[in-house]
């Protein structure tokens, strides 16, 4: 699974509310496309999630996996497929924050492997939709969180 797919996005928020979105998992069916569910099994000793159980439903694609997190601070996230599902059986990716004055650039990579075949070019086009529609995400709940008159911190 060498192939990965990434994209980056300039957010208008400081890295700590970015971080503090990708942290709360709890909200990842309000603004993360197909979860249906992502509930922490296990926190680290900092207190954020080490494995969080994702239930999917993005169309074709409908699985229940889990994912081990590993953190550092604000700066990036990194994860990988602890269980497989009956349709995903290898994933890894990260999110890789760097400040850019009172913004952040935003770097998420994905890399999946599907238990069912599919064609290297639907496979690469099918992530990059889910990294461009995720980072879309991000930044809407980033900056709704974000801004005092939008919602709480």
């Amino acid at each position: 699974m060498a192939d990965k797919t990434s994209s980056t996005m300039t957010i208008d928020m400081p890295r700590p509310v970015i971080m503090a979105v990708i942290a709360d998992f709890a909200a990842y069916p309000q603004w993360a496309s197909g979860v249906r569910a992502a509930d922490v099994l296990q926190n680290a000793g900092d207190g954020r999630a080490e494995l969080v159980r994702f239930t999917l439903d993005a169309g074709v694609i409908k699985d229940t996996y889990v994912l081990r997190y590993s953190w550092s601070g604000d700066d990036e996230v990194h994860w990988e497929l602890a269980e497989r599902g009956t349709a995903i059986s290898e994933m890894s990716g990260a999110y890789l924050l760097a400040s850019a004055g009172d913004s952040t650039r935003v770097t998420y990579e994905l890399s999946v492997g599907l238990a069912i075949p599919m064609i290297g070019m639907l496979k690469r086009r099918a992530e990059k939709t889910i990294v461009d529609t995720a980072l879309k995400g991000l930044r809407s709940r980033a900056e709704k969180i974000g801004d005092p008159a939008g919602g709480a911190r």
